[in-house]
């Protein structure tokens, strides 16, 4: 059974009409600047440019994290950058990150100013400045390592797979939704397998591993992601469940999923982020009217 007439693709392909679905606008086959805007710096070493998409929670987490830690090196700037009005194709973001993905960070820490790009490469880059969140002996390290390429590698059959032709597709196709949602039940429970044996994904410990999962699996556990945790039937994966909630209720996991977010209740948005009493309701409301 199809839903739609059958597609023969062309000998060489072109791109002649949009993709369609929700990002169609910005939706091109190349790559660089598309216009002139320099991205801006504030006052602290790092200087992250993202949205409060799951890529960019995993880091905006990571920064909290080490700030509660008592890391100062790691305080930071957020700032905004709209994928839907097409912002990561300015020419300061793609200096910043080539493949106009958020996010994208900045170490203006040491004498020459840093680029990192791609979320697994940035929690790397942070874990191992600051010492932290990443085990230092060579087996629990690369255990940690190898779930947090597991995430790198995976997320994209849960988001450009599933959560495209579930969610964001033009119309409903059966044969993409079928093959991604049984690929996502897979991960979930190859999540699951893991946890029933461990607290966190990598071990004993809470590493950047579950801070990198953790957005994707754990929102689309509780919910968050694509309105599909019924589809998927999400309440199944006990452990996952367990994890996920536990991992919610730490304080620098709430404080960075606030961080440049821009859908949700008003209260759970801070659009960007200079200083750490943005947090606070006063200081938040006008950042928020600001945007």
């Amino acid at each position: 059974m199809t839903d739609s007439p059958a597609y023969v693709p062309p000998k060489v392909w072109t791109w002649n009409k949009e993709s369609g679905g929700r990002f169609a606008a910005i939706n091109r086959p190349i790559a660089g600047p598309t216009h002139d805007k320099p991205l801006q710096v504030g006052k602290h070493p790092m200087q992250l440019y993202s949205l409060g998409t799951p890529n960019g929670v995993k880091v905006t987490v990571m920064l909290e994290e080490l700030l509660a830690l008592g890391h100062a090196g790691a305080e930071y700037d957020a700032w905004l950058i709209n994928i839907g009005a097409g912002d990561q194709f300015g020419s300061g973001f793609v200096s910043a990150n080539p493949n106009s993905k958020i996010p994208a960070l900045m170490d203006h820490s040491g004498p020459e100013p840093i680029r990192i790009f791609e979320s697994g490469a940035i929690l790397i880059h942070l874990a191992e400045k600051f010492g932290a969140f990443l085990p230092t002996e060579p087996a629990a390290r690369a255990e940690c390592l190898s779930w947090l390429f597991w995430q790198m590698g995976s997320a994209p059959f849960l988001g450009g797979g599933f959560g495209h032709f579930y969610a964001y597709a033009p119309f409903k196709m059966e044969y993409p939704i079928d093959r991604y949602a049984m690929e996502v039940k897979r991960q979930l429970d190859v999540l699951d397998r893991q946890l029933a044996e461990h607290p966190f994904i990598a071990g004993d410990d809470y590493t950047i591993a579950d801070m990198a999962i953790w957005p994707w699996y754990g929102g689309l556990a509780k919910g968050l992601l694509y309105e599909a945790g019924e589809f998927l039937s999400v309440q199944d994966y006990k452990n996952v469940q367990r994890w996920a909630d536990a991992i919610a209720a730490r304080p620098a996991v709430k404080r960075g999923r606030m961080v440049n977010r821009t859908f949700g209740e008003p209260s759970s948005q801070l659009l960007e982020r200079h200083d750490a009493g943005d947090f606070d309701t006063k200081t938040q409301d006008k950042v928020l009217a600001a945007g």
